[in-house]
């Protein structure tokens, strides 16, 4: 649900037709952001979650069809456990606390990954939040909870060959497999965004940003604010995306 004008948008040094359609963040930094400032490990998450209502709110503003925010990873199971039960309570919170926004300005929350591993009470708040918006037609908000991507394409290969194999079919295409994937009807990553410096994937849309523009801001995910996520968005609109051609004048 785009609620800025033409003449907003280029204010803020961006123009309509060079926005990311997807943009995808995985959300770096929370522990070393703590550390840094001599803090526990969870008042970095808390920071993150509250940094979460700006970039979604500008996203939805701008018009972004897509976001999709990395909270909880199949491999951050690992983590001790007095931290995972952190995460999993400021989860509850934030859904409980911000679903009314997030109804009132249009988001659709999806979640992807097997969020069904996780105990009832998350299970249920996540899914109440799902119900709530699913007609809603602004921004498609994915969270990515229990979440790999390796996982994400073995589900979808193997959703796609029962549907082949019922069909009568010997092989699968792209077009059967995309569908099964997470994102599905959803347009393909335009702009990958990996807070705290570093630059990795780390298991994240790994079909999905095939093509996608990659940025590594270096501030902790807590630090990153809305001027440096129009920062990111302004550099994207810079980048010359040729998809494997040739640029015309060339």
């Amino acid at each position: 649900m785009a609620r800025y004008s033409e003449e907003q948008i280029r204010a803020l040094g961006l123009a309509r037709e060079a926005l990311p359609k997807h943009v995808a963040i995985i959300m770096d930094g929370n522990g070393r952001w703590a550390k840094q400032r001599r803090l526990p490990r969870s008042a970095g998450h808390r920071a993150g979650v509250d940094r979460l209502r700006g970039i979604i709110r500008m996203s939805s503003d701008l018009g972004v069809a897509s976001l999709t925010l990395y909270a909880f990873s199949t491999e951050n199971w690992r983590r001790p456990s007095d931290e995972v039960g952190t995460l999993m309570a400021l989860l509850i919170e934030y859904f409980t606390k911000e679903i009314d926004e997030l109804f009132a300005n249009g988001v659709r929350i999806r979640i992807i990954g097997a969020y069904e591993d996780f105990a009832a009470p998350v299970r249920a708040v996540i899914e109440r939040a799902m119900k709530r918006t699913e007609a809603n037609t602004g921004l498609n908000l994915n969270i990515a909870l229990n979440y790999g991507s390796r996982a994400e394409i073995l589900r979808a290969a193997n959703l796609a060959m029962r549907q082949a194999l019922a069909e009568g079919k010997r092989e699968i295409t792209a077009d059967m497999l995309e569908a099964c994937l997470y994102t599905a009807g959803q347009p393909e990553v335009d702009l990958l965004i990996r807070t705290s410096g570093e630059q990795r994937a780390s298991n994240f849309l790994l079909y999905q940003i095939s093509y996608a523009e990659f940025l590594f801001p270096a501030e902790y995910w807590p630090d990153f604010s809305d001027e440096a996520y129009l920062a990111a968005l302004r550099a994207y609109g810079r980048r010359s995306r040729r998809f494997g051609g040739l640029e015309e004048d060339a």
